[in-house]
């Protein structure tokens, strides 16, 4: 009896559980990857072994995060590869754009339903009235991710900017690969492609400098991100109970806190990416730093940002049609990238701020070009840039526009600083790790290359030893439950 009661724990391990999907953040999955890699080290030189096998590991992985909405992806891979091969092989332009187009809507289709169902029917119930109920849907892990990509593959084989893929193995090697399925980086099939074809061994410093990327990773979400996220949440969960200085320290905590979430995830990618000999790019550089807000969309998601330049601005006439086009285009790319990140209305305000302060960024940048850059130059425009990042993060925090309203009225009007050394006072850990987050943002990029050299260079034990004490972070400072990825809901 104790046998099949022991059977059914370990298989349970083993099955997709609602309450608990699998991300990075598990103890599961890096259980699961500490077998998975001595057996992909032993089918790397052999190509179509080896992708099958990852194939077969990020089908799982996708499992556990999802349950059996991963047969979506299989279902859009089957029909996208065969699309890209049509589309091709096709002389006839009119075929062509019909096959682009039935590829655009399929994909969109599965991504709009389970996504933006709901918010559509609330709207249309506030506007005609009714009893509507919403849909149980569990939103499939890194679906927005997913279907991205596998929309830059199509859109590249119509523009003939690569030859689509004959081989169907290779695509769904390219669209499963797990490190990139749940929350990006949304890295385009002539990047990734090409590497699976040489499939060169890792190098060293591959392997050693993806697991320095790993390791920054964990102590950014685990660490720094989840011990924050604590007061944020309280704050934001209640803003009417609290102070405007405690209210100005959740909106700080919470620009810290997303950017060490989602570039913490994005370092765990690239890291395990790395490890395996592939090169994933980069997806943060220090946002934090921009002058302006441009410069800040340069930085922060690159690999989003560039995805809605390539795939959305520059279509509908990017600045080739007039500075009021130009507008237009900035303000319909940025409300579609706010409302990507969430079906509420707050996530298109988020998204219409940024594309008002592109617009007005880039009417008067001719002024703008002719001040002197000195010191207090860049230093005010660091702070105008930062200010503004920082007060449209509250309406992408607030669940609704009452939440923010109210957290916004408060800074304003109910703000003193008497109440900084109390708050220092009774959350000395919590500003000290926003303090110690903020200052390593502007360490220098050089500087941490050097760290990373460092790190691979050194002999075992000493990384052993940096490993043991992360893991002794972790957990001293873990919450009562793993909180998940940010962006992996979007």
């Amino acid at each position: 009896m104790l046998l099949d009661i022991d059977i059914t724990h370990l298989l349970s391990l083993f099955a997709f559980n609602r309450d608990e999907p699998m991300l990075f953040t598990s103890g599961l999955f890096w259980v699961l990857f500490m077998v998975f890699l001595p057996l992909y080290a032993m089918v790397k030189s052999q190509r179509k072994k080896m992708m099958v096998f990852v194939i077969a590991f990020s089908l799982y992985f996708f499992y556990k995060s999802s349950g059996l909405f991963f047969l979506l992806l299989v279902a859009t891979s089957i029909f996208d590869w065969w699309v890209s091969q049509f589309i091709d092989s096709s002389k006839n332009r009119t075929e062509r754009r019909i096959a682009l187009t039935v590829s655009l809507v399929f994909s969109l289709s599965i991504l709009l339903f389970f996504k933006y169902s709901n918010f559509v029917m609330f709207n249309l119930e506030a506007l005609i009235g009714g009893n509507f109920q919403p849909l149980d849907l569990i939103l499939p892990v890194g679906i927005s991710f997913y279907t991205f990509r596998t929309i830059s593959y199509v859109v590249d084989v119509y523009k003939k900017k690569i030859e689509p893929v004959d081989d169907f193995i290779e695509y769904l090697f390219f669209l499963s690969f797990f490190p990139c399925l749940v929350a990006g980086p949304i890295v385009r099939a002539r990047e990734f492609i090409p590497q699976a074809r040489e499939n060169k061994p890792a190098t060293r410093d591959m392997i050693y400098g993806g697991l320095w990327l790993v390791m920054l990773g964990i102590l950014k979400k685990a660490v720094f991100a989840d011990y924050i996220a604590q007061y944020n949440n309280i704050a934001f969960g209640n803003p009417a109970g609290y102070t405007g200085f405690e209210l100005l320290m959740a909106v700080l905590g919470f620009t810290m806190q997303i950017y060490c979430d989602f570039s913490g995830y994005s370092d765990m990618a690239i890291g395990l990416g790395s490890i395996m000999g592939f090169d994933l790019g980069i997806n943060f550089r220090f946002p934090y730093r921009s002058l302006n807000v441009t410069e800040f969309w340069h930085r922060w998601h690159i690999t989003l940002s560039t995805w809605l330049r390539d795939y959305v601005y520059i279509p509908l006439g990017g600045n080739r049609k007039g500075k009021v086009r130009q507008y237009f285009n900035l303000m319909v790319t940025m409300l579609l990238g706010g409302l990507w990140h969430g079906a509420a209305w707050t996530f298109v305000v988020w998204g219409a701020g940024h594309g008002i302060a592109l617009c007005v960024h880039k009417l008067c940048k001719p002024w703008l070009d002719k001040i002197a850059s000195t010191p207090f130059t860049r230093s005010m425009s660091w702070l105008m840039t930062f200010t503004l990042v920082t007060f449209l993060w509250i309406f992408f925090r607030a669940n609704t526009f009452q939440a923010a309203g109210q957290v916004i009225n408060g800074i304003f009007t109910d703000f003193e600083w008497a109440y900084l050394p109390v708050f220092i006072e009774r959350r000395v850990t919590w500003c000290i790790m926003l303090a110690i987050i903020f200052g390593l943002h502007f360490v220098p990029a050089r500087v941490w290359d050097k760290m990373r050299e460092w790190f691979t260079g050194t002999q075992w034990w000493v990384k052993l030893l940096v490993f043991i004490v992360l893991i002794q972070l972790v957990l001293q400072f873990a919450s009562a439950t793993v909180q998940p990825f940010l962006y992996s809901q979007f």
